[in-house]
This record gives structure tokens, C-alpha cells and sequence, in this order.
């Protein structure tokens, strides 16, 4: 039997999220403890009692994320006595998610993690002025199709490119928010269901994140780096890292480059993984799981019930 264990991005982050994982058990609750104290903010109280608008701050969301992800992971270890590289062959992350797959991993601890994760959210949000940059999403198309249509928006001051491949039929776009908008007007045209412009402050995904890849990179340099105890699929390659070295190249190409996810999951399917399980918060990627292949058991575990099903596995 193969396990997968997979971790949300941004998008993901709900006021409560995790409540009843901190509220029932003290590995959570450590935990959130020890990210309060690497942060020297009271991250928990703001994601159990805080207001959405405070929690979707970029520099709040993604530490909040990758935080609620490692705490429903270490309640999993503690309560089924074993550890993640025990249970899961391989791991991988939506964008954001890739830290704290990394994490699950062995790669970074729970404080350096959060660490930086903050600095990632901020530098993300500084690159880019607000107002200049856009996201959207496409329902309906192929990723081919939409690959066509962005062939000429791709000049220094009209940029938009493909920041995610998500499932069959739904891609984001990024860049330049008069490209984007061109984008959704040809997506329309050509027959999309849907182009939506989505509600973010900057161009995530795009080469206009150049900025704070160079910050990641800096940072990802003075950091303590382990070898995986899982094989982490990256995001970029939708391959798994081979070796801590290749570890900082993945994340800073990151920043800039397309989230593989579709690639990625049907990559889990063809290496024999059976379950795929969403760890953290809401059940995105486990929608965009089962669109991608009947294959895999898909499902999320939010709350202490749905522990239930991952001990019936591994009993």
C-alpha cells in the first residue's frame, strides 16, 4: 500500500480552521505553541478568534497554513505511533504547501519553517505593486488551449503566463493586469465556462515575483537544509527533489514558476501511490485530486474524525 500525504496553498485558510485538532490534542497544541514562539506573535489566537480579513494577509496566511498542516500531522504521528516517513512514500504541496511537505519531511523544522514562510509572504507581497499585477482563473479550457492564447502576452510591460495547471479544465493565469484581463476576454471567446479574476494582491507565479525569489534564495542559503526522509514531488518538475542540495533551486524557481499540479498527481499515479491524503486546512486539493484520475483514493483529514479513515489503512 502507497501513501501520499498532500498539503494545501493559499485559498485554503478559514477563521477556526484546526480548532478542534488544537482544542482535543496536545501534540497540536505544542505545535501552535512552538510557532507563536518562533514568530513572537500570537498566530493561534488570530486563526481560532481573529477576523478573516487579518488571517488572509499574506504574511499571516501562509505561516497560519503551513502552521495547521504540521500540528494535524504531528496529532497523526502521535496517535497512530508512527512517524510520517512510516506512513506516507512520498509527499508534495500546492505552492505554499510545498514547505510544509518539506517539513513533514524532515527537511526544515516546524520553527525555521514558519520562519520562512513569513518571509516568503511578505516578499511576495512587496514585489510587485499593488494594482500592477493580477491572477485569474480559467474554467473550461485545456492547458494547451490556454498555452495558445498567451503566446504574444509575453513582453516586459504585458506579461501573463500560466502560474497554475490545476486539474483538467482549470488553470490560473498571472501577469500583468491589463494582460490578464486580455487573457479572460480571448479564454471567453474561445469557449471558457468561466475567467475569473481572482482575489489576490499580486502576480503569484509569474516572472514579475523576480524579487522575491532573490529573497527566498538569500534566505534559503542561511538555512539549515536536511535530506528528505520522503520523496518530495516539486511543484516545478511535478518530479520528486532528488537530494537536499536541489532543495533551494526547487523553492526559489518556485516563486516565479508554474505549480505543476496536474502533472504532479498523475506523476503519484504512475509511481503506484493508491491514497492521497489532504493534511491541513479545507479539502481543495482533494477536489482537484479526483478530477485529475479515478485511480487514487482521494480524501482530506480537517477534523479528528477523519482520522478514522487513515487508521483503517494503516491498521
Amino acid at each position: 500500500m502507497t501513501i501520499a500525504f498532500v498539503f494545501p496553498g493559499q485559498g485554503s485558510q478559514a477563521i477556526g480552521m484546526g480548532r478542534e485538532f488544537i482544542e482535543q490534542f496536545a501534540a497540536a497544541r505544542h505545535v501552535m505553541e512552538e510557532v507563536d514562539e518562533a514568530l513572537k506573535q500570537k498566530l493561534t489566537h488570530l486563526i481560532l478568534n481573529g477576523t478573516q480579513e487579518e488571517l488572509t494577509l499574506t504574511e499571516n496566511t501562509q505561516p497560519a497554513l503551513v502552521a495547521i498542516s504540521m500540528a494535524v500531522l504531528k496529532t497523526i504521528e502521535n496517535e497512530t505511533k508512527k512517524s510520517a516517513e512510516q506512513i506516507a512514500t512520498y509527499a508534495a504541496g500546492h505552492s505554499l504547501g510545498e514547505y510544509s511537505a518539506l517539513c513533514a519531511a524532515g527537511v526544515f523544522s516546524i520553527t525555521d519553517v514558519v520562519r520562512l514562510v513569513r518571509l516568503r509572504g511578505l516578499a511576495m507581497q512587496q514585489a510587485v505593486p499593488i494594482g500592477k499585477g493580477s491572477m485569474s482563473a480559467i474554467i473550461g479550457l485545456e492547458i494547451d488551449q490556454i498555452e495558445s492564447l498567451l503566446k504574444d502576452l509575453d513582453s516586459s510591460s504585458n506579461l501573463c503566463v500560466i502560474a497554475n495547471d490545476n486539474s483538467p479544465g482549470q488553470v490560473v493565469i498571472s501577469g500583468h493586469t491589463l494582460a490578464v484581463e486580455e487573457a479572460n476576454k480571448r479564454a471567453t471567446e474561445a469557449g471558457a465556462k468561466r475567467a475569473l479574476m481572482l482575489p489576490v494582491s499580486a502576480p503569484f507565479h509569474s516572472p514579475l515575483m523576480e524579487p522575491a525569489a532573490k529573497v527566498m534564495g538569500n534566505a534559503l542559503e542561511e538555512s539549515q537544509i536536511a535530506e528528505p526522509t520522503i520523496d518530495v514531488i516539486a511543484n516545478v518538475t511535478a518530479m520528486p527533489i532528488q537530494g537536499s542540495e536541489f532543495i533551494k533551486d526547487m523553492l526559489v524557481r518556485q516563486i516565479t514558476g508554474r505549480v505543476r499540479w496536474r502533472e504532479s498527481v498523475v506523476h503519484l499515479n504512475d509511481l503506484g501511490t493508491e491514497h492521497i491524503i489532504e493534511i491541513g486546512a479545507g479539502k481543495v486539493l482533494t477536489g482537484l485530486n479526483k478530477r485529475i484520475t479515478n485511480n487514487l483514493n482521494a480524501f482530506a483529514i480537517n477534523n479528528p474524525s477523519d482520522m478514522d479513515e487513515l487508521f483503517k489503512l494503516i491498521a
